[in-house]
């Protein structure tokens, strides 16, 4: 009288069996019977603390330590890199949406560096970390608008936000173009008001450079810049922290096109971009015809080399890019 309760039994077993066939742990099951290893007891629970035992084994080899800043001989403030270790509760909710043949969504949390970029005082910077899979273009605007728009297409048209550092006297001049610029999601940096070698000036002129323009700024544009250019890359250590006290870092760039140059043809910016250009760096260029017809390249370029284009602000961020694989 109990082999129909043994029959009932046997089938439940069997229909468990043939819903765990497709789940990673039945094959983790069936492989360790083959190979003779001992099947933990934990191997015999429901699926979903088998689930996160297995999450549990293999967060710690999935973890990566944060890079700090460092302040480098050559190329001055680079910003540290957050590093990233697993996020159980959130991989296993990741991994339970699917439904059947279910690998492993792998859910990670940042963690920040123990030593900021902002601890380390005020230094010049000219590129991001270089364990960073990104690059910033940088455009200088202090004359003109003819070449703004096709530049703004062609960023559009290629998904990539840039930061537009403004000169003030321009920005007065065009506030339509760059409240069109912020509108199409682009960054704002400040470029100084007169287009000055800012080296040159007394403390008192180079104070009121910056806070003319970043007044400007978040007047005409409702914007707060945090980022300031200086022009033709002129500074010395009393710029650097003239800004720095404006509560803003000074940012030179690491590979710089030459775009102002007639000399220099859109296919020369290309193959130094090609040749030049690497992870964390920063890309300088103007709104000029040649910079229009070599951008499309220029861009994508760096997307074929695995980089992605962030604004300045991003890539000199410590935040890391992926989250989930």
């Amino acid at each position: 009288m109990f082999f129909p309760a043994r029959l009932t039994a046997f089938i439940l077993i069997i229909l468990l069996l043939f819903f765990m066939a497709d789940t990673p742990f039945m094959e983790a099951y069936v492989t360790a019977v083959k190979q003779g290893k001992d099947i933990p007891a934990w191997a015999h629970a429901d699926e979903d603390e088998l689930l996160r035992k297995q999450i549990q084994a293999e967060a710690p080899k999935r973890f990566i330590p944060p890079i700090d800043a460092r302040v480098d001989r050559v190329w001055k403030l680079i910003p540290g890199l957050n590093g990233r270790e697993v996020d159980i509760e959130a991989t296993i909710k990741e991994t339970k949406k699917q439904k059947r043949n279910r690998p492993i969504r792998w859910v990670y949390r940042q963690v920040k560096p123990a030593v900021p970029m902002e601890e380390l005082g005020a230094h010049p910077i000219y590129r991001g970390n270089e364990q960073k899979k990104a690059v910033a273009l940088m455009v200088n605007v202090a004359w003109g608008t003819e070449y703004l728009p096709k530049m703004l297409q062609i960023l559009r048209q290629e998904n990539v936000k840039a930061t537009f550092f403004l000169d003030g006297s321009w920005l007065k001049q065009n506030p339509d173009m760059a409240r069109r610029i912020v509108k199409e999601g682009h960054e704002i940096g400040n470029h100084a008001y007169s287009h000055p070698m800012m080296s040159q000036l007394t403390p008192e002129r180079m104070n009121e450079e910056i806070s003319k323009t970043n007044q400007l700024i978040e007047k005409t544009l409702g914007v707060k810049s945090r980022w300031f250019g200086p022009p033709a890359g002129d500074f010395n250590q009393r710029v650097v922290a003239v800004a720095a006290a404006h509560g803003m870092h000074t940012v030179l760039w690491t590979v710089d096109t030459v775009d102002w140059r007639k000399s220099v043809s859109p296919a020369m910016m290309v193959n130094k971009v090609k040749e030049a250009m690497g992870p964390g760096h920063l890309l300088l260029t103007h709104p000029t015809d040649r910079t229009v017809e070599a951008l499309p390249l220029i861009l994508r370029t760096m997307k074929e080399k695995g980089c992605r284009w962030l604004t300045v602000g991003r890539l000199l961020s410590s935040e890391r890019l992926e989250t989930i694989e």
